[in-house]
């Protein structure tokens, strides 16, 4: 099996940035949301909010959306063209994507590709809640053991050193860095 964070390494960009900025535009109900986002922001980059707090509330921005589901087919059929190449030549049938964007937007991606293994942040689409810790970092391996048991991993792929306890853990892994594949740091 081989793993694959989404950001940055399937998807060229973030995609939670993408949408956010996206939502913006084609949902201008969310502009709305641009001064609890400032403010978050500010605290989050003084360090006195942590990460999540940040990202709950710049989610809220999900509140003055009315229908999710058809925004994100749209959002998402606007930007299937940022799928790398390297991984659509590559793809196998039981690839999986591990990542901290929220599920409901990646989970779509998916989808569209063909991906039948996918573990993301899961965020209420409504309320920009998350209903469990952010998929990143250790929680990547909490939640693959826990799903996948004592399967191996054959080949990791992300774009982040964030990821190493999921580089640490595959038997080969391979840094991102735009459309190039390097061998990961440090790896045995």
């Amino acid at each position: 099996m081989n793993v694959y964070d989404w950001d940055n390494t399937i998807y060229r960009g973030d995609s939670t940035a993408d949408f956010v900025g996206w939502l913006y535009i084609h949902r201008p109900m969310t502009l709305l949301s641009l001064p609890r986002t400032a403010v978050c922001g500010l605290l989050y980059g003084l360090h006195i909010i942590k990460k999540l707090t940040f990202k709950q509330n710049l989610y809220h921005m999900f509140v003055f959306v009315r229908d999710m589901e058809s925004t994100v087919d749209e959002f998402v059929d606007t930007h299937m063209n940022h799928v790398k190449q390297f991984y659509l030549d590559q793809q196998k049938e039981d690839d999986m994507v591990i990542s901290a964007s929220p599920e409901f937007t990646i989970g779509r991606f998916c989808k569209k590709l063909g991906i039948q293994h996918m573990m993301a942040s899961v965020v209420d689409p409504k309320t920009g809640k998350y209903t469990g810790l952010n998929c990143h970092g250790k929680e990547k391996v909490r939640r693959f053991k826990e799903v996948m048991k004592d399967r191996e991993i054959d080949e990791f792929y992300s774009d982040s050193l964030t990821d190493s306890p999921l580089a640490e853990m595959s038997r080969k892994a391979y840094l991102v860095k735009g459309d190039k594949l390097l061998p990961w740091p440090n790896k045995q």
